[in-house]
C-alpha cells in the first residue's frame, strides 16, 4: 500500500487531537476535582452518583421531618407539663377546700381559683404548633374547645359538625418504611362525657362529636359546684376524679418522653447515615489529585512527543528546494 505524505499528515493530526483530548480531559479533573463530569465518562459511576444523591436527599428530609415531630413533642410536652401543674394546684386546692373548718366564703373563694384553673386547661386543650392545633387530630386547623370548655372542632358557627375519630393519628415518616405518631388525641387526655362517667374510667375510646362535653372539664365544673354549694361530699368526690386525670396526665407525658428519646437515637442514625452515604458519593466522585496530576503531566509529554514526531513527518516540499 502507497503511504502518501497527505495520508501521514491526516493521521498524525488525528493523533495530537486525540492527545490534546485526553490532557484536556485531565485538566478538568484537576479544575473540578472530580472524577467524571458528563455519563460519558463513566457510566457506571454516574449512575452510582445519582442513587447516592437520592439516598442523601432522602436522609436529609427524614432529618428535616424528625427535627419536625421533635419540636411537635416539645410543644406538647410543655402542654402537657402546664396540664400537670394545672391538677397540682387543683389536687391542693381540692384537699384544703375537704376540710370542715372551711366556711362557704373560703369555699366560694377556692371555687373562684378553680374557675381559672379550668379555663387554663381549656387554653391548653387549644394550643397550637406552627399555627396547627395540636390536639385536634388530623383538624389541626380547627379548635379543639369553644370558650365554654366543650368540644368544638370548628371556625366558625356556620360550619357543620365536626368529629374526630379514634384513628386520627398523625404520623411522620422518619426513616425507610419508618413513620411515628406524633400527636395526642384528646379523648386519651381530657376523655368525654359521651359514653363515660366522671366517675368512670377516662373514656378514650369513642369519636368526639362538637358539642361533647370532656370527662376532665366535667368534674372541674362540677367541683366548681359542689364549692359554690358548700357540698363537702361533692368536694371529697373530685379529689379522686382529680387523681385518675393527673395519674394518666403523667402516664401520658412519660410516653412523649419515650418518643422524644427515639427521635433523638432516630436523629442520631440518619446523621451517621448521612455522613455514611456522603463518604462513599465522595469516593465515588472526587477524583485522585495525585494521579491527575501524573497523568497530566504523563500526557503533556506524550503531547510534546507526538509534536516532535510531527515535525519530523512534515517533509520538505520542491518549494523548499526552489528557494
Amino acid at each position: 500500500m502507497r503511504i502518501t505524505n497527505g495520508m501521514m499528515l491526516n493521521s498524525m493530526m488525528r493523533n495530537m487531537g486525540r492527545n490534546l483530548n485526553k490532557m484536556q480531559k485531565y485538566e478538568e479533573n484537576l479544575a473540578t476535582g472530580k472524577r467524571f463530569l458528563t455519563p460519558s465518562d463513566d457510566p457506571i459511576g454516574v449512575s452510582r452518583s445519582l442513587r447516592l444523591n437520592t439516598e442523601v436527599a432522602n436522609m436529609e428530609q427524614f432529618k428535616r421531618n424528625t427535627e419536625d415531630a421533635q419540636s411537635w413533642l416539645d410543644t406538647t410536652e410543655v402542654a402537657i407539663s402546664n396540664l400537670v401543674e394545672v391538677f397540682q394546684r387543683a389536687k391542693e386546692l381540692t384537699m384544703q377546700a375537704a376540710t370542715g373548718t372551711n366556711s362557704i366564703n373560703e369555699r366560694q373563694a377556692i371555687a373562684g381559683e378553680i374557675t381559672q384553673l379550668r379555663d387554663q386547661i381549656i387554653n391548653i386543650g387549644n394550643t397550637t404548633y406552627a399555627g396547627s392545633y395540636i390536639f385536634s387530630g388530623f383538624k389541626t386547623d380547627k379548635p379543639l374547645f369553644d370558650t365554654t370548655g366543650k368540644y368544638y372542632l370548628k371556625n366558625d358557627a356556620a360550619d357543620p359538625s365536626q368529629t374526630l375519630k379514634t384513628n386520627e393519628i398523625i404520623e411522620f415518616n422518619v426513616g425507610i418504611s419508618e413513620r411515628m405518631g406524633i400527636n395526642f388525641l384528646p379523648q386519651r387526655i381530657f376523655g368525654n362525657m359521651n359514653g363515660g362517667t366522671m366517675d368512670g374510667a377516662i373514656n378514650a375510646a369513642s369519636d368526639i362529636t362538637t358539642g361533647d362535653t370532656p370527662q376532665m372539664i366535667s368534674i372541674f365544673n362540677q367541683l366548681i359546684t359542689d364549692l359554690n354549694d358548700n357540698s363537702e361530699t361533692g368536694i371529697k368526690n373530685a379529689i379522686s376524679r382529680l387523681d385518675r386525670h393527673f395519674n394518666n396526665v403523667n402516664a401520658i407525658r412519660a410516653e412523649i418522653g419515650v418518643k422524644t428519646n427515639r427521635l433523638e437515637l432516630t436523629l442520631n442514625r440518619i446523621d451517621d447515615d448521612t455522613i455514611n452515604l456522603k463518604g462513599l458519593l465522595s469516593k465515588n466522585e472526587d477524583a485522585d489529585m495525585s494521579e491527575v496530576i501524573m497523568n497530566l503531566k504523563m500526557m503533556e509529554n506524550v503531547y510534546q512527543a507526538s509534536l516532535s514526531g510531527g515535525a519530523r513527518i512534515i517533509q520538505p516540499s520542491l518549494m523548499d528546494f526552489l528557494r
